[in-house]
């Protein structure tokens, strides 16, 4: 018999996958994909990180985030700059052509999150994200635990 709290976490990867799944479809039909969406969406927050600390964030494997800068590059939404404090390294900026679409995949953002979150009110919703964010912390402390401190 599971116990409530695996059954949450059976839940929990649920709903990330089937929110990735809905995330995958509904930015084909942008044309971008949901990689894409994210490096866009995370450089949107946080411009001029390097390639090494975008990676980390993403929880992507760096040669993979190389490629999709490339393409991004490549659309004329991202560009690399020189880092003034180690001239082996780039910083990542959106350029002004990724304004107009990361304005249209916000709009994408509020539908899905919209869809997903129909027939949950505020207080749901808080409830949600605080819970959420409590598991997130949570896990990050146990991530940083060295081996030989647990």
């Amino acid at each position: 018999m599971l116990t409530r709290a695996r059954e949450l976490g059976f839940a929990l990867n649920d709903v990330a996958r089937l929110l990735r799944t809905y995330s995958d479809q509904r930015a084909r039909e942008l044309g971008t994909t949901r990689a894409q969406w994210a490096v866009l969406s995370r450089l949107q927050r946080c411009e001029g990180v390097n390639q090494s600390e975008l990676a980390d964030a993403l929880d992507l494997a760096p040669i993979t985030l190389g490629r999709l800068i490339d393409k991004l590059t490549s659309a004329g939404l991202v560009e690399r700059r020189d880092d003034a404090a180690d001239r082996r390294a780039h910083r990542l900026y959106l350029t002004e052509k990724a304004a107009p679409k990361l304005k249209v995949l916000g709009a994408l953002a509020e539908d899905v999150m919209g869809k997903a979150l129909s027939d949950l009110d505020e207080d749901a919703i808080g409830s949600l994200q605080g819970g959420l964010a409590k598991i997130k912390a949570n896990l990050k402390n146990e991530l940083h635990m060295g081996v030989c401190e647990k």
